[in-house]
Order: structure tokens, then C-alpha cells, then sequence
């Protein structure tokens, strides 16, 4: 497949170690649910004190900018002390978002997070998890629930509301299925975001190493042996089957690996539209002029727009002389006047789309990480990327990936 992606063209968004738009809070590993390529260990008894999420947030402000905390896990919701966790976020200045699989939000616990200060909710949901009653269900059949759930915060109001879904190789062709009801819900949903599956494959080229010393990597979490199943889904694809039903769609902004400079770790798309036509999509300097004049202003990258501002699509516009995406957008949007006068009356609306690409291994065995991650935890006052947290927690750093001897001349 051909994506026309070019690393030259789009815009490579600022986000650093130490300077980003998000960083990320692990305050428990205990889940309710199950989720095929999830990387935590599901751990009873995890929940950290006050104290500890004080130490690390802490930890945070000493070592990095940000505009957000995702509050993630496990799943976030089952810690007794959720609310005042995302009290603390906000005495910070931080904006608290919180990452959860939804299944323990009630209107009465929302109602309390909102008082608490609680920025927005990303909701995973997908065909991959053990959620009883929504087991065996695919991708548009689960679109119900993103509607109960688009719909609760929609009623509580002033959050962002976002979902997240892997993308199996099985549900690949199901992504523009998400896609087009969060268009149907564009006054409601900002951001849809999907993660590649992945596994490291047992046995299969690599042997693991933390230094000198060999390790089994058998119980890992994100770790199975080779049941022939893709685990090398990447973003350009994503965006080739996206493109089946929304042919224009284009990204303008991305992360790079660690390893490959051209390499779409992060692929993030601005689309504008109304739940009956998507106009177009903004360009690299829209995004360029986002993030600058945000930490220009208010001294850090953004991360999540405020809901008010993403439903006031046409005052973009002003953009529209520097930025050639919005000069379409604009194009389109005045056309359709000409042929539907009362869509004038409609809100114009911005909702963000990302693709991730998490680790890649390459034939050295070099793992290829998302250069200015935002998903960066603490774990012993040292930042760490979150996906690999087991790795620290059990030998206490990233192991390494040795090709198997038979494979050295072939690399």
C-alpha cells in the first residue's frame, strides 16, 4: 500500500523528554477488564497512596512540562482515591485526563470528578477486551457503547471526550467503521485515537537480555509465542483503510522513531466538519501554529483543546491564509452554502484523529520506541516510557534484543 506520507512535508510536532504536551500518571495496575495487547500486569493490592502519586507528580514537575496528565493504569477508576488524585493533577495547573475503560463511571462519580477539576476522559473500548456483556462483539456493534458513554459526558458537559481502540489485525478494516460515527457524533466525540497491535514473539529471531544477562521473557505481558498473527500493523495502512471511505483524508503532523527518522510513531489528522460532511482537513502549519503559539502563551505544548474552542470551527478560518488545508476546509464549507443556505446555522467542528505505532523491533534487534513520547511515567524518580514499565518493574530497566546467532549474517 501507498499513503503519499512524507516525513518532509508534514509537520514533526516539538514534543520532547522533557518539554511535552502530556505525561503519564499510573496510580494503580489493578483492572476490572482484560485487553488482548495490553502491557500491565493486572495487579490486586496495587494502588499507590497519596502520597506516592504526590511524590511522582513532584517528580514530574521537576523533570518535565506538560499541559496534561493522562491518569492511566490499569484502570484508573478502581482506586478509592480517584477523585482527590485528580484534585491533585489540577492543583499542578495540569489538565487531569483520565484513561479508563469506562465500565465503573457513574453519573454520581462523574459529577465528582468534574467538581474535582477533571479535564476530559479517553475511553478505550474494543473487540479485543473481556467485557462481560459486550464480549464477541465487533467494532460497529460496540459503537452503542461509545454512545452511551459520548453521551454521559456530553449531558455532565465542558469535557473533552475521547476513545482509543487497538487495531487488530482482524478489526483493521473495521477502523473507518469508529470513524464514521464519531463523525455522527462530532459535537460530542473531540478525539479518536488507534493503537497498532503489538506482542514481542517468543522464539522467533531474538533472544532477551537485561546487560549480559539472559532473561525469559515467557510471563511477560506483552509477550506470546508465534501464533502467526500480525504484529506489524503500521500507520500508513491505517490511513489506506481510512481512505476506502474517506478518500481525502490526510494527516499533518507525526512523531518519528527513536531508530527511523521516517518512521510515523504518532500520526495526528485535524478533520472539520458537521455529522453530515467532513469538509476537509488542516495542514502542517495549522498544527505548527498551535503548539508554537500554546507554548508561546502558556509555556507548553497542547494537548487537549478546550470543547468550547473545537466546536467554533469557522473562526479557524482566520487561519486560512497561512495554512492550505484550511484554505480547502474554508472552500468547501462556502460551496456547500451555495447549494444548503441553512447549513450556515450549523456548527462548524474540529475533531482530532491519531494513529500510534508503538514498538518496533528491528533486524539488529534495536527497538524503535516513539521519539517525544507523550505516554512518559516515572518509575524510581527517573522517567521511563509507560508501555515498558513491566521491564523496570521486574529487572529495573528496558531489556535488549539479541538476534539469534544463525540470524547474525543475514542482519
Amino acid at each position: 500500500m501507498t499513503s503519499n506520507l512524507d516525513p518532509r512535508v508534514l509537520y514533526r510536532l516539538p514534543w520532547n523528554f522533557s518539554d511535552n504536551a502530556i505525561s503519564w500518571l499510573e496510580p494503580t495496575s489493578m483492572c476490572n477488564l482484560y485487553c488482548d495487547g495490553c502491557y500491565r500486569e493486572n495487579r490486586t493490592g496495587s494502588h499507590k497512596s497519596l502520597h506516592e502519586v504526590q511524590h511522582e507528580l513532584d517528580v514530574f514537575e521537576r523533570l518535565r512540562k506538560c499541559d496534561s496528565v493522562s491518569i492511566a493504569g490499569g484502570e484508573p477508576l478502581t482506586h478509592p482515591e480517584i477523585v482527590e488524585i485528580v484534585a491533585m493533577v489540577r492543583r499542578k495547573g495540569w489538565k487531569p485526563v483520565i484513561n479508563t475503560n469506562g465500565a465503573l463511571l457513574t453519573p454520581e462519580l462523574l459529577r465528582a470528578l468534574k467538581k474535582a477539576g477533571v479535564a476530559g476522559f479517553t475511553f478505550h473500548i474494543d473487540s479485543g477486551q473481556n467485557r462481560p456483556g459486550w464480549k464477541d462483539k465487533n467494532e460497529a456493534e460496540l459503537n452503542v457503547l461509545r454512545q452511551q458513554l459520548a453521551d454521559l459526558l456530553h449531558t455532565a458537559g465542558g469535557m473533552t471526550c475521547s476513545f482509543n481502540a487497538t487495531v487488530y489485525p482482524e478489526t483493521l478494516t473495521e477502523v473507518p467503521t469508529i470513524l464514521q460515527w464519531a463523525q455522527q457524533n462530532i459535537d460530542r466525540v473531540h478525539v479518536v485515537v488507534f493503537i497498532n497491535y503489538r506482542m514481542a514473539i517468543l522464539g522467533k529471531d531474538f533472544d532477551f537480555y537485561i546487560g549480559d544477562e539472559q532473561v525469559r521473557f515467557d510471563d511477560m505481558m506483552y509477550s506470546k509465542k508465534d501464533d502467526h498473527r500480525r504484529t506489524d500493523i503500521t500507520s500508513p495502512e491505517v490511513v489506506e483503510t481510512i481512505r476506502t471511505v474517506y478518500p481525502d483524508f490526510m494527516p499533518s503532523a507525526y512523531l518519528n522513531g527513536t531508530e527511523r527518522s521516517n518512521a510515523f510513531k504518532w500520526l495526528m489528522t485535524g478533520r472539520m466538519g458537521n455529522r453530515h460532511k467532513i469538509f476537509g482537513y488542516t495542514g502542517p502549519k495549522f498544527m505548527e501554529l498551535v503548539q508554537t503559539w500554546n507554548h508561546f502563551t502558556k509555556g507548553s505544548y497542547l494537548a487537549y483543546a478546550p470543547p468550547a474552542l473545537q466546536r467554533r470551527g469557522r473562526l479557524y478560518f482566520l487561519l486560512a491564509p497561512i495554512d492550505r488545508g484550511l484554505r480547502r476546509i474554508m472552500t468547501s464549507y462556502l460551496g456547500s452554502l451555495l447549494t444548503g443556505p441553512r447549513a450556515f446555522f450549523s456548527r462548524l467542528h474540529f475533531q482530532s484523529i491519531m494513529i500510534i505505532q508503538p514498538a518496533d523491533v528491528q533486524k539488529d534487534g534495536r527497538i524503535d520506541m516513539c521519539d517525544g513520547c507523550p505516554d512518559i511515567t516515572v518509575w524510581n524518580d527517573e522517567l521511563v516510557w509507560s508501555c515498558r514499565m513491566e521491564e523496570q518493574m521486574r529487572w529495573g530497566g528496558n531489556m535488549r534484543m539479541v538476534p539469534h546467532k544463525e540470524n547474525t549474517e543475514t542482519v
